[in-house]
């Protein structure tokens, strides 16, 4: 069975189908959300076999790990997602934000469109987009350790602006 379980097709597939259903029925609680995600994970297989690892990896081995990557690519979509949804929704439905919630939000996203575009770029890669700093330092072709620089300052900037302080900036320095 296991020179089955390393070829791509029909009979095969069907007999992996099961399988996978309560696999990712295991992972995700709606019946519907499980079936979605086999879907996805079959039309993955299918796209893209042929640049499935050898080394004696089996297709049923294969078939899980893409569906688990596949589940924690949505779990991530969705709570990076969630994330951005309460940046824009009130605390009540019905109650409309005070002008005074209105003013500060505007000042918020003011102070952030004031700061320079690298900073605002690394924020947004990191708080928003909830990449981890090696990730944002190889997107952005730079160094971690100028990530994390850069990050504190925006972060120290921000805070600056939200305690109506004028932000600090870098000036040039004496050197004797």
């Amino acid at each position: 069975m296991t020179d089955a379980l390393t070829r791509l097709d029909d009979r095969t597939l069907g007999e992996l189908i099961p399988r996978l259903r309560r696999f990712a029925r295991s992972l995700v609680a709606e019946p519907a959300a499980a079936d979605d995600l086999v879907q996805s994970t079959l039309e993955r297989a299918l796209s893209r076999g042929d640049s499935r690892r050898g080394g004696g990896e089996t297709l049923q081995a294969w078939l899980f790990s893409v569906l688990y990557r596949q589940f924690v690519d949505e779990y991530r979509r969705a709570t990076r997602w969630k994330r951005i949804a309460r940046l824009f929704a009130v605390d009540n439905e019905g109650q409309v934000p005070t002008p005074e919630q209105v003013f500060d939000a505007r000042a918020e996203l003011a102070g952030l469109a004031g700061l320079p575009a690298e900073q605002r770029a690394l924020l947004l890669l990191v708080s928003v987009e909830g990449l981890a700093y090696r990730e944002a330092a190889a997107v952005l072709g730079i160094p971690i350790g100028t990530v994390m620089s850069r990050l504190s300052r925006a972060r120290q900037a921000l805070r600056a602006i939200g305690d109506d302080e004028a932000p600090a900036k870098p000036g040039l320095r004496m050197l004797r």
